[in-house]
């Protein structure tokens, strides 16, 4: 039984969304515990869904969904917080948050399912067993590829996107620990997970490690996060911030966001969409719908948008928010 006050968050190590909910309850210090088995008949009375991360609270009840479960816990436990007072800069990094839940989650997914070594060493990793070459390793994940928008016509997209925006990262982490400044904020935790995953995987692993000098402490910092510090004015942080803003939010993700939306409304069975001059096309995903009408709400609750829509239109990423 679990101790009185002390939650419980059952979640696969493997999972981005899992690893990224006990790292901001280590953050918080929430008591908890984390659990793996999802035969556990608590597991499965709270869960609404097959799906991890699952949260027991004392009461008892079942939280589901790494986003909404942050949001309702910072209700509870606003220190240290995750938010920074700026409005600007606290929008940009809800808009990093949802950029890595779902942009990042297409790097993890297809670098991690894709080829076969990679499907060997993940499935072998997660099952306990040595898999070997034609075993059909991880065959039921791969078959899910196209469902995250993953397929040999992408495929250049996603690696092309994944090894910039590591780049791009790890020069804006050359100055700070964390994405805002001295502390983790909405952003980091968003990204760094997609990435903690990638980063144990064969190939996206090997990419980070020679690739990059400062991602992979900033990777596992994020797994125990504390903060070092404040966070920084706006200003300090743009000039390595912008570009990722530019380059990948607002050329990439929001448009294929806003696409995918559209084709949810229509009731389509497949889109395509330009991104930055090529053709992206896969089965919309219903949940990035409405996790995009989550961001534009934030955006129209900011109050003064004076310093922020400026940043927005540089970067390209106003049009697909307002």
């Amino acid at each position: 039984m679990p101790m009185a006050g002390t939650y419980r968050i059952y979640g696969n190590d493997y999972s981005p969304y899992s690893t990224k909910i006990l790292a901001y309850f280590r953050y918080k210090g929430i008591p908890h515990e984390w659990l793996t088995n999802l035969r556990d008949d608590d597991y499965r009375k709270f869960a609404r869904l097959p799906l991890v991360p699952l949260v027991i609270t004392p009461e008892p009840a079942g939280l589901q969904d790494s986003t909404p479960i942050i949001e309702h816990f910072e209700t509870e436990f606003p220190e240290p917080p995750i938010h920074p007072s700026d409005p600007a800069a606290a929008f940009l990094s809800a808009l990093l948050e949802e950029y890595g839940d779902e942009w990042g989650n297409k790097w993890m997914f297809h670098y991690r399912w894709t080829s076969e070594d990679d499907r060997i060493h993940s499935a072998s990793r997660a099952s306990g067993r040595k898999f070997k070459r034609g075993e059909g390793a991880g065959e039921r994940m791969f078959q899910r590829l196209y469902f995250v928008g993953s397929s040999p016509q992408t495929a250049e997209q996603i690696e092309n996107s994944f090894q910039n925006t590591i780049a791009l990262i790890d020069t804006h982490l050359e100055r700070r620990p964390y994405l805002m400044g001295g502390r983790p904020c909405f952003g980091d935790f968003g990204l760094a997970h997609q990435l903690y995953q990638a980063s144990i995987d064969l190939t996206a692993g090997e990419l980070i490690q020679s690739r990059t000098s400062n991602l992979g402490a900033w990777i596992k910092r994020m797994l125990d996060p504390r903060a070092e510090g404040e966070f920084e004015p706006l200003d300090a942080l743009l000039p390595t911030l912008e570009p990722l803003l530019e380059q990948d939010v607002g050329r990439l993700f929001l448009p294929w966001s806003d696409a995918n939306a559209k084709a949810i409304a229509a009731g389509e069975e497949e889109f395509r969409v330009d991104l930055a001059g090529r053709t992206w096309t896969q089965k919309p995903q219903k949940y990035h719908a409405k996790s995009l009408g989550v961001l534009r709400r934030r955006y129209a609750e900011v109050s003064d948008r004076s310093a922020l829509d400026p940043i927005l239109e540089r970067t390209g990423c106003l049009e697909w928010v307002r």
